[in-house]
């Protein structure tokens, strides 16, 4: 393209429509030597005379008679394309499908107040969930994932993230569990049972294998699960004990989620960093008028799920 000025077009159109040297510099702001030196300049680009002399008036050449009825058509897709993107957008009539990449304790617990919420504005909208089996951000670089939730894990350094909640962990057991049956969990009484580990990996990786680790203590795993939920299932059914996220256990619109699972919850006997929960999405799509109202409404929906929350826009850091 360095032989090609866009520019040109404007001026052509001018010409072509005007039929005035004079005229065209004129609508254009220019004088009447810079716009002589611009026709002059397009008939070397297109190879023709395009205004002809008669009389004292200017005439188009046949080829300039066919640029005339495209030229208009031309510029105004030029000006389309390379124009601000027009924010308004018109909820009501939306028809997209919105793919979002999540772990199956947000779908159970959020999924359906999720599209009830987007349903209620725009119910043409659809979405899909798509597994999450590890923090791969090419997805989300290739379209393929419009928005993911979770923790910010990805490498790839050009991803954005808002802090939907703030999240920590906790213990759970059986509801009637012989572990919380002497008040307060110590940390002997706590790893003399068997554990559940969550790990999308199958590598001893989580957050309280770290913190086992720092201090040198053991606990028996004898099963890992890719996810908290099969984690819960588990643990309502048997004595084994798992640590979730309390966003897990329920929420402003399923407060007794826990209770209906067979399972409660107890506070760690060791200390493990609490976290956050973002909305992770490539940066194309920032300015997007629908993924803005999408990224919005999920936003909205964890804030009144979980009131407790800050967020914020920020490049995401591994």
């Amino acid at each position: 393209m360095s032989r090609i000025d866009l520019n040109l077009l404007t001026a052509l159109d001018a010409l072509l429509s005007e039929r005035s040297v004079t005229r065209a510099a004129l609508r254009l702001n220019l004088s009447v030597s810079a716009m002589s030196r611009t026709l002059a300049r397009l008939r070397v680009a297109t190879g023709d005379r395009l205004l002809l002399q008669a009389g004292r008036a200017l005439v188009l050449t046949p080829y300039a008679e066919q640029l005339g009825q495209r030229i208009p058509a031309l510029l105004r897709e030029a000006e389309g394309a390379l124009s601000r993107a027009d924010p308004r957008l018109e909820i009501a009539a939306l028809e997209q499908r919105f793919t979002v990449r999540a772990g199956e304790g947000f779908i159970d617990l959020l999924g359906a107040a999720l599209i009830d919420r987007v349903h209620r504005a725009a119910p043409g909208v659809q979405l899909r969930f798509a597994p999450k089996p590890d923090w791969n951000a090419q997805p989300l670089r290739e379209g393929g994932v419009d928005l993911e939730i979770g923790i910010v894990k990805t490498a790839a350094p050009e991803v954005r993230a808002r802090v939907l909640l703030r999240d920590r962990y906790v213990g759970v057991c059986r509801v009637g569990h012989s572990l919380l049956s002497n008040g307060d969990v110590s940390i002997d009484r706590w790893t003399a049972y068997p554990h559940v580990d969550i790990s999308r990996t199958g590598e001893a990786d989580s957050p309280v294998d770290v913190s086992f680790a720092s201090r040198d203590l053991r606990r028996s795993v004898p099963i890992v699960v890719p996810s908290y939920t099969s984690a819960i299932q588990l643990v309502r059914q048997s004595d084994l004990l798992a640590v979730v996220p309390y966003s897990c256990l329920g929420n402003a619109f399923v407060p007794e989620y826990a209770t209906a699972n067979g399972v409660q919850s107890f506070e760690l006997p060791l200390a493990v960093p609490a976290f956050n929960v973002s909305a992770i999405w490539h940066p194309r799509l920032d300015h997007d008028p629908a993924h803005r109202w999408f990224r919005a409404e999920v936003l909205a929906l964890c804030l009144a799920a979980y009131p407790r929350t800050a967020s914020r826009d920020r490049p995401s850091s591994t």
